[in-house]
């Protein structure tokens, strides 16, 4: 594995974002862009289910943020694979990144659980809110966030 990492660490996008130049902030501008789109059309969804907004029906908020989150995530994994690139070995054995990682997968698994139950298409029907989906939120809500603080706690780390 770590002749990979190293591998990775020596490829032409890796020594780019290292040389001087703009490259490295720009790329770790889009992906804290990204997470603004993540947190953001997350959060915002999730708090609907908890019933903010309720004068907003799901059907009209959930599909829209859905895909912002969606693409919002697409970009952070790209961006943060090119950061990562930089450093592999380093941050491969950061627990922090481990960590944020690991709830990002959660996090994913938990969207893409909620989307998949028939509370949520009841929700997009115009139907109650289920409590299983209003846990859900709740989860995906601190997930997200911690998935945030861990990622903002690498710097601090390494």
């Amino acid at each position: 594995m770590t002749d990979l990492l190293q591998w990775l660490g020596q490829t032409p996008p890796a020594a780019f974002l290292r040389s001087p130049g703009m490259a490295y902030p720009l790329v770790s501008a889009a992906h804290i862009a990204a997470i603004g789109l993540i947190i953001g059309a997350i959060g915002t969804l999730d708090a609907r289910l908890l019933g903010a907004f309720s004068k907003r029906p799901v059907a009209e908020l959930g599909p829209p943020l859905a895909r912002v989150a969606a693409i919002g995530v697409a970009l952070a994994v790209l961006t943060g694979f090119l950061l990562f690139s930089v450093r592999p070995v380093a941050y491969a054995a950061n627990d922090m990144l481990q960590l944020k990682l690991a709830l990002i997968g959660l996090g994913v698994a938990n969207a893409l659980a909620l989307r998949f139950t028939p509370w949520w298409r009841t929700a997009l029907a115009g139907g109650a809110i289920h409590p299983v989906l209003r846990m859900q939120a709740a989860a995906s809500l601190l997930i997200w966030l911690a998935a945030l603080l861990a990622g903002r706690w690498i710097g601090f780390t390494m």
